[in-house]
Parts: C-alpha cells; sequence; structure tokens
C-alpha cells in the first residue's frame, strides 16, 4: 500500500503547483520581506543606545504595546516606527463616520465607486494622522532624555520636521504594501503586516524565556511550564471562540414563476460570537493610551497624577479598559449589522425564522440574540486582554479606592502577593496581539483552501473545513 501523504506537506505542495496561487503566495511573502527589511532602517538623529535606555526602564508601560504591532521599529525608531496603526486609526474613524455623516452614509451605498472614494479620504486621514503622530513623537522623544543621556542628538524643528517626513512616508509605504498583498495576494495585506509585526517578536519571546529559565535564572521551570499551558489553552480558547457562532433557522417558502419553483429550502443566519473582532480592544486601548502619550508630552503635576493613576495595572486603568472594551463591542456592532434590515431581507425573499412573525417582530428576536452574543464576547474580550496586563505587572489592588490597602496585606499575608507584581513577564501574550495572530492566520489559511477546492485539490484538513472569521 503507498505511504498516506501528510495532509499539510500536500497541501503546502499543492500550492506551489498552481501557477496562480503560487504567484499571489511568493507575491505576499516578497512584500512582507520588503516590510521586514524597512523595519530596520533607522531614523537619523536618534541616539539608538538612550533609546533602548528609555525602553527598558519603561517596560510593560505603553510603548512595549505598541512595540508589538510595529514589529520591533519603534524600539528601533525605523523608518516604519509608527507602523500601520495609524492607517487602522482612520479606517475605523471613517466607518464610524459613515453613521453620522449623511455625505459618507451616501457614499457607502454607492457601491465600488463610493468604496474607492471612502478609501481616498481614508487615504488622506492617514497622512493627518501620521503628521500629526509623528510631530507628537518628535516632542516626546526630546523630553525623553531624563537624567541620562538624550535621545534627540539636534533637537529643534528641523529634528521635528524630519521625523514626521520620514514615518509620514514610511507609513504610507506600508499601506501601499497593504492595498498590494490584498489586489495581488492572499488574504487581507493590512492584517498579514499588523500579523508579521507580531510574529516577528516570537524568537525574542523563545529565547527570552530560555535565557530567564536556564542562564538567568530569573524563572523558575514550574513558571515556565505554567506559562507553555497558559498560551497553549488561551491559543485553543480563542480559536474556539473565533469560531464560534449562533445559527438561527431560516425557513423559505415555495414561490412559482412561470414553471420554475423557487425557495422552498431550509438555511440559517449565522450571528458570530465575537462579531466586532479585534476592533473593540484596539479602540479601547487607543484612548487608555492617551493619558500616557499626553503626558510624555505635557510632563505637569495634574497630568503626571493622572498618568501614574492610568497605568498599567492600576484599578482605574483595568475599569477604564473593561469599559471601552464593552462599550465599542456593542456600538460596533450596532453599526456593522443591523437586524431590522436584516428581518426586511428575509421577508423581501419569502423567508420567515419558524414560530417568529416576519418583519418587526424577527428584528426583535435577532437584536435581542446578537445582543446576548454580542454580551459574551465582550467577557470573552476582556478576560483575553487582561491576561497580558496580568503577566507584566498584575494588579494593582492597592489603588483600589478606600479597600485597596487593606486587600494588599491580606494578599501579601496568604501568600498571593504575586498577585499585585506579576510572573515578571516582560513580553505581550494574549490581548490584541493574540487575537489578530490567530484571526489572520484563519482567515489566510480559509482563502487558500478555498483557492485549492475550487481547483479540485485538498486542503489543509481532511474532514471538514477551516473557518474564518467572516465565514
Amino acid at each position: 500500500m503507498p505511504e498516506e501523504r501528510n495532509p499539510i506537506l500536500g497541501a503546502i505542495q499543492n500550492i506551489f503547483s498552481i501557477p496562480d496561487l503560487r504567484k499571489r503566495v511568493l507575491y505576499m511573502l516578497g512584500l512582507l520581506a520588503v516590510y521586514r527589511i524597512g523595519a530596520f532602517i533607522p531614523t537619523p538623529g536618534i541616539d539608538h543606545v538612550a533609546l533602548e535606555q528609555l525602553f527598558q526602564s519603561s517596560a510593560g508601560s505603553i510603548f512595549g504595546f505598541l512595540d508589538i504591532f510595529s514589529g520591533g521599529s519603534l524600539r528601533r525608531f525605523s523608518i516604519f516606527a509608527l507602523g500601520i496603526m495609524p492607517y487602522i486609526t482612520a479606517s475605523i474613524i471613517l466607518q464610524l463616520a459613515t453613521v453620522v455623516v449623511p455625505h459618507l452614509e451616501k457614499l457607502s451605498k454607492e457601491g465600488e465607486l463610493g468604496r474607492k472614494k471612502i478609501t481616498q479620504y481614508t487615504r488622506y486621514l492617514t497622512v493627518a494622522l501620521t503628521l500629526f503622530q509623528g510631530l507628537m513623537t518628535a516632542f516626546a522623544l526630546e523630553r525623553s532624555g531624563g537624567t541620562g543621556a538624550p535621545i534627540v542628538v539636534d533637537p529643534g524643528w528641523g529634528f521635528r520636521l524630519m521625523v514626521m517626513i520620514t514615518l509620514t512616508t514610511g507609513t504610507a509605504f506600508i499601506m501601499w504594501i497593504g492595498e498590494q498583498i490584498t489586489e495581488r495576494g492572499i488574504g487581507n495585506g493590512i492584517s498579514l503586516i499588523i500579523f508579521a509585526g507580531i510574529v516577528a517578536g516570537l524568537p525574542s519571546a523563545i529565547n527570552w524565556i530560555f535565557r530567564a529559565v536556564f542562564k538567568q535564572h530569573e524563572m523558575s521551570i514550574f513558571t515556565a511550564i505554567l506559562l507553555l499551558v497558559m498560551m497553549v489553552l488561551v491559543v485553543a480558547a480563542v480559536v474556539f471562540v473565533e469560531r464560534g457562532q449562533r445559527r438561527i433557522p431560516v425557513q423559505y417558502a415555495k414561490r412559482v414563476v412561470g414553471r420554475k419553483v423557487y425557495g422552498g429550502q431550509a438555511t440559517h443566519l449565522p450571528l458570530k460570537v465575537n462579531s466586532g473582532g479585534v476592533i473593540p480592544v484596539i479602540f479601547a486601548a487607543s484612548i487608555v493610551a492617551i493619558p500616557s502619550t499626553l503626558g510624555s508630552v505635557m510632563p505637569y503635576g495634574w497630568m503626571r497624577e493622572l498618568t501614574s493613576a492610568l497605568a498599567q495595572g492600576m484599578f482605574w486603568y483595568n475599569i477604564l479598559y473593561i469599559v471601552g472594551i464593552v462599550f465599542f463591542c456593542f456600538f460596533y456592532v450596532s453599526i456593522i449589522f443591523n437586524p431590522m434590515e436584516v428581518a426586511d431581507n428575509i421577508r423581501k425573499y419569502g423567508g420567515y425564522i419558524p414560530g417568529i412573525r416576519p418583519g418587526h417582530r424577527t428584528a426583535e428576536y435577532i437584536d435581542r440574540i446578537l445582543s446576548r452574543l454580542t454580551l459574551a464576547g465582550a467577557i470573552y474580550l476582556v478576560l483575553i486582554c487582561l491576561l497580558p496586563e496580568f503577566l507584566i505587572t498584575g494588579f494593582k489592588v492597592q489603588s483600589i479606592p478606600l479597600i485597596g490597602a487593606k486587600l494588599d496585606d491580606i494578599l501579601n499575608s496568604i501568600q498571593l502577593g504575586w498577585i499585585t507584581t506579576g510572573l515578571g513577564v516582560t513580553f505581550y501574550f494574549g490581548g490584541t496581539s493574540l487575537l489578530i495572530v490567530v484571526g489572520v492566520a484563519m482567515d489566510t489559511i480559509q482563502q487558500i483552501e478555498s483557492q485549492l477546492i475550487m481547483r479540485h485539490y485538498d486542503g489543509f484538513l481532511k474532514k471538514g473545513r477551516i473557518r474564518g472569521r467572516r465565514s
């Protein structure tokens, strides 16, 4: 009997045996390689040794969080230091603005022409945001030297304008790379760029754990094994929830048009558990990061106190983060999904949900189920996103008003003081980065598998299909 071939290796071999699919995959990998090369080209005028010392002294702060998404470009302050985040922010702002701005709402309903116009507005807004962020970054670097060596070699408006132009050009180039990958490659280009930046930091994270356990003895083997088990369980939970959906049965009545009979089949309306994806987390993280960003530019007394109160692990930081995630989950889902419009479309084509009257009652039924799913998805996002906060800094219970000091003493007395100090892990695992990595991997594999099955090749799995987040 011939030896059975490994399905994953067979699928990879099938990818490179199809000329069009091979060209798309190689094109995507080539542009991602260009992006990674640009991440190591430094911006002039910076003392990189002093900048590295700043990052080491502010480990676990918002700078480390942003550095994850730029693939280490922010730590090196390369020409891609701001990464693709300004484009994502601009896209989200334009998407939300379509609800309140009549002109944008009209464009969103004009098909391909309207979509191209909104994309053009997104590019303009990206450039404006990048110029502003570049100026704020230059101000922050000029004031972040402290008592040590200055980070900026020659501060002044010459340096500020140079940083603004360099970072804006870098972000615009990344934006172009992402659009080219989406058009001529495989998968969503913007998502793949973020994916590449996050995955690029995994080898250094693994090396940090190895050195901490076997060389520097900063972490016990038991803690490393516990961390590994936690990583596997969290990834499994993310995959399970991202693929989870509630299927509402829909029955279509038979219609006779001429001599043909249409309808009569039973189908379902899939509602995702996490319909908002990672966007609520990005928005919540951006809001929580505002005080830290302003505090680095305006180090005044009241701003310093506000920054300290909203530092990672603090009580008000966690509360604001949780409220922001829950709010944006419901807000974003209400924008992208209209139960009344879905109910009207079902009724228009002769469909109905068994046991529910068509029209308004159907919309109420869908809205009730969607609200429950959104609440479950918001709780899931909160748990996933608080995981890295706990690993890095712990939960500073002493900052809880009235009872914080007593609770801290109780935890220390029962040998649970590690809850307030964290596990000493200095790299991010979980939260937005994990959601992006798992989600993008699922979407990309699903697209490749669809291409293979369309050409009568086996996919990555012999049994079942890999469903992306949008399927």
